[in-house]
């Protein structure tokens, strides 16, 4: 709710739930968010200022095209014991010529999204981890700070702010 509609990007989020949970958990954050809040569908073309959130069955990656970028969904085997994993995410992201990256990292036990993550700050993205105090689980965040690939480490209630900054 913190992000402005006006923000002109498209916004891709991975949450480790099952099947079945993340729907509900895209209409939740749908209603409390000034842009459109979806649970992403293989094939769809990606919009600017939507956000699209990883279906608990299938990992999300996104494809370039001539005539656009598109989600991608795949069933393969978990990663880092993870299906969707952040880091399959972070990954496909990486590879998007005409994208600038913005990733965030927040709380959550083992290390997926550290490798994807830090990927993505190597070329020059901007980097958010959830700061070790206002994390439930230092985990995901904490090897990914570890490795050096967090450019900014802030508490959860100013990461909306600084992805603000970098799109202002």
């Amino acid at each position: 709710p913190r992000i402005p509609a006006n923000i002109n990007v498209p916004i891709l989020i991975v949450q480790h739930m099952p099947e079945g949970f993340t729907k509900a958990f895209a209409e939740r954050l749908d209603s409390i968010s000034s842009f459109k809040v979806k649970e992403a569908e293989t094939g769809e073309k990606i919009e600017y200022g939507q956000a699209y959130l990883a279906p608990g069955h299938s990992h999300m990656l996104v494809h370039e095209d001539v005539d656009g970028d598109y989600i991608v969904l795949e069933k393969s085997a978990k990663v880092s014991g993870h299906r969707p994993s952040i880091d399959v995410l972070f990954n496909s992201a990486a590879k998007m010529s005409n994208w600038r990256l913005i990733a965030v990292i927040m709380t959550g036990m083992g290390r997926d999204g550290a490798d994807g993550i830090k990927k993505i700050h190597d070329l020059g993205g901007f980097t958010i981890a959830q700061d070790r105090q206002t994390s439930v689980v230092y985990g995901m965040n904490r090897v990914a700070v570890e490795m050096g690939a967090i450019g900014n480490k802030v508490p959860v209630s100013e990461i909306s702010k600084k992805i603000v900054e970098q799109l202002t």
